[in-house]
């Protein structure tokens, strides 16, 4: 159930349906841990790849693509600003859980919830694009490094 969910909202395979996943609680988040590693998180119950999932298994959906000035700003936690998004899934809509890359090398930076669709990021001036929940360099993300 677990893998068909993230097949779903992700737009690739995951996990087995035969793998080994335990569930728990690891730095503040209910998370599903496959191999001793953390690759799942739960946001608002629904599951979602932390970012070493995200690593582990790219997906095709879901995505927020940040100009590079965004970064260093965001690799302290910081919501993603709408100014700063220069690409997004124009299937996310707001309330969806989201992962969020940079411009350059495409490599997932943070996991968040969207406070706006995907074509409506792309286009706004203004205003916060994507709330964040994990990012790198966080209690999760050090707990599974």
């Amino acid at each position: 159930m677990l893998a068909s969910e993230l097949r779903l909202s992700l737009g690739r395979d995951t996990f087995a349906p035969t793998d080994q996943i335990d569930t728990g609680d690891a730095g503040g988040f209910n998370v599903a841990v496959l191999q001793g590693k953390a690759l799942v998180l739960f946001i608002d119950g629904k599951p979602f790849l932390t970012v070493h999932g995200l690593l582990a298994f790219p997906p095709a959906k879901r995505h927020v693509t940040v100009d590079m000035g965004a970064v260093k700003f965001l690799a302290n936690g910081a919501d993603v600003m709408a100014p700063g998004v220069v690409d997004a899934d124009p299937e996310i809509q707001a309330g969806m859980a989201v992962w969020v890359r940079d411009q350059k090398n495409l490599r997932p930076l943070l996991v968040g919830t969207a406070l706006m669709g995907g074509a409506e990021m792309k286009a706004a001036k203004a205003g916060k694009a994507v709330k964040t929940v994990h990012y790198v360099g966080d209690k999760l993300w050090n707990l599974v490094a």
